[in-house]
């Protein structure tokens, strides 16, 4: 009977140290990023959702070069700084949003309406001025699969944790064929990058992204929702720099020195 509740007593604590170190046990990291689909296409047979509920074709709405965004609505981290670092750039370009461009962001979290992305537009529009032209920004929604559908097609990757959604901060240009021809990173975006973006969209051309570098030195705090600055990496990465020149510097002196020793034999 003794031995009988010794493994009664033995089983429940293993039961309780598993459920503990459940608990404790650090959540897996989320597959997030963006991997760079240029020159792809993105499907132009996707139905979504505008900001007036009506169901609107992708084909239809790519007649120019198009600044791609993918974010969702409810978000309070970074999709609010990428979507005001886009606002300040149409409010800073020389172009003319909705004839020489325009931009087309589309939510991928199914909660979201039309009345919420209606929301959304109503008061980007009231910060940038009764003179733009209401259709050189458009509020898209869809069902989740078609949202993905789109995302996947560009390569950008997003996970859901909890009630929110952890993604990267980029924009992709498209050509008014729907070819992806440039990857713009960050939540601040310069006028002269985005008119050099536009018009290699209005070519057919794909270009190099610009500052690519930063999606290797920052890293994405979940917790925080921001972007910090990931001091690992970068020291690794300025050690092997540093290491490959000290080799570089280390093999040209050796190889002087062999030259003048030559020189100096008989």
């Amino acid at each position: 009977m003794t031995k009988r509740l010794a493994g009664i007593v033995l089983l429940l604590t293993s039961a309780l140290a598993a459920e503990a170190a459940a608990e404790t046990r650090p959540e897996p990291p989320l597959d997030v990023g963006v991997d760079e689909k240029l020159g792809q296409s993105v499907p132009l047979d996707l139905v979504l959702v505008d900001e007036e509920g009506e169901r609107v074709a992708l084909r239809s709405l790519l007649d120019k070069p198009t600044i791609l965004t993918l974010n969702y609505f409810r978000c309070t981290g970074l999709c609010t700084p990428l979507l005001n670092g886009v606002a300040e750039m149409l409010q800073r370009t020389d172009q003319v949003p909705g004839k020489d461009f325009q931009v087309v962001t589309v939510s991928f979290d199914p909660r979201d309406d039309a009345e919420l992305a209606g929301h959304k537009k109503e008061n980007y529009l009231k910060q940038l001025g009764p003179a733009f032209n209401k259709n050189g920004w458009r509020f898209l929604t869809g069902d989740p699969i078609s949202t993905k559908r789109l995302a996947d097609s560009v390569g950008f990757r997003f996970a859901k944790r909890g009630d929110d959604y952890v993604h990267a901060g980029a924009i992709m240009v498209l050509s008014a064929e729907g070819k992806v021809t440039r990857y713009l990173y960050g939540v601040t975006f310069l006028p002269f990058d985005v008119k050099m973006a536009v018009a290699e969209a209005s070519q057919g051309r794909t270009g190099p992204t610009i500052a690519r570098f930063l999606k290797f030195c920052y890293s994405y705090d979940p917790a925080g929702r921001r972007y910090f600055l990931d001091i690992t990496r970068v020291s690794a990465a300025f050690t092997i720099l540093l290491a490959a020149g000290f080799g570089i510097a280390l093999f040209v002196t050796r190889k002087k020195r062999r030259k003048s020793d030559s020189k100096e034999s008989p």
